[in-house]
C-alpha cells in the first residue's frame, strides 16, 4: 500500500448482533469486541498509523438498558487496568474524548491515570471516545472560545483547536462495520472529508485482514477536496 493514513477513525457496531446470531447475551458481543480492538489497535501501530479512534460509547448509547451501560462501564474500566501497562510499554499516548460528568468515579480516576502516565508517550496516539457526540464537541468549543473572549472572526483552523481532538489531525478514514451505512454523530466537524468505508464485518470479527481490505479501499481512492479529478 503507497498510502497509510495517518488517523484511522472506528465506529465499532455489530457486538450485539454477533452475540444473538450466536444465541449469546448481548454484553457477550461487547466482551469480544474489545479482544477484537486490541487485535486491531495493535495492527495499527505495526504498519504505521499514527493515530486511532474509537467510538466506544456514544451520549445516546445512555438510553440503553441500564444493565448493559453498567456493564460496558465495568468491561471498560476493567480493560483500561489489564491493558495499560502494555499500552504504557509501547509508549502509546491515551485520550479519553468525551464528557465525564457522568462517569461513575472509579472510571474517570482510571482515566485521569491513564492519560497522565501516558501523557509523554510519543507512540500511536489512542483515542478513546466515551459519552461522545459530534453535536456536543461542537457546542463545547463554541462555549470554551465564548469563554475566552477571541477576537472575531473566528476561522476553522482556531475552531478546530477547541475541538476535543485536537491534538490529532482530522482522520482521513473512517471505517464503520456491520453493515449500517451512517456516522451516528460521531466527528462531524472533523469528518469534512474523510473517506468513509461502509462493510458488513460486524465489529467481534473485524479482524487485521478486514483492516488491510479497508486500507487498500482507501489507497484507490482520490482525495480531491474539491478540485476536478485528474482522471477527467
Amino acid at each position: 500500500m503507497d498510502k497509510i493514513p495517518q488517523h484511522v477513525a472506528f465506529i465499532m457496531d455489530g457486538n450485539g448482533r454477533w452475540a444473538k446470531k450466536r444465541f449469546l447475551p448481548r454484553v457477550a458481543g461487547h466482551v469480544k469486541g474489545v479482544s477484537a480492538l486490541k487485535k486491531i489497535v495493535d495492527h495499527c501501530d505495526a504498519i504505521g498509523i499514527k493515530n486511532v479512534t474509537v467510538f466506544a460509547f456514544g451520549r445516546e448509547n445512555w438510553n440503553r438498558p441500564q444493565s448493559e451501560v453498567s456493564f460496558l462501564m465495568k468491561l471498560m474500566l476493567k480493560k483500561l487496568n489489564k491493558e495499560l501497562g502494555e499500552l504504557n510499554s509501547k509508549k502509546a499516548q491515551i485520550h479519553f474524548i468525551g464528557d465525564r460528568t457522568r462517569i461513575n468515579h472509579e472510571f474517570a480516576k482510571c482515566i485521569e491515570h491513564a492519560e497522565q502516565l501516558t501523557a509523554n508517550n510519543t507512540g500511536i496516539i489512542f483515542n478513546i471516545c466515551v459519552d461522545y457526540s459530534g453535536e456536543c464537541d461542537i457546542i463545547q468549543a463554541v462555549n470554551r472560545i465564548i469563554q475566552d473572549k477571541l477576537e472575531l472572526p473566528v476561522t476553522e483552523q482556531i475552531f478546530a483547536k477547541y475541538l476535543l481532538t485536537s491534538h490529532s489531525p482530522n482522520p482521513e478514514l473512517v471505517i464503520r462495520t456491520s453493515g449500517e451505512s451512517r456516522i451516528s454523530n460521531f466527528m462531524l466537524w472533523q469528518l469534512a472529508y474523510s473517506e468513509i468505508y461502509f462493510c458488513q464485518t460486524l465489529w467481534p470479527d473485524f479482524t487485521p485482514i478486514e483492516l488491510n481490505k479497508a486500507l487498500e479501499w482507501y489507497n484507490n481512492r482520490e482525495r480531491r477536496f474539491g478540485k476536478i479529478s485528474e482522471q477527467l
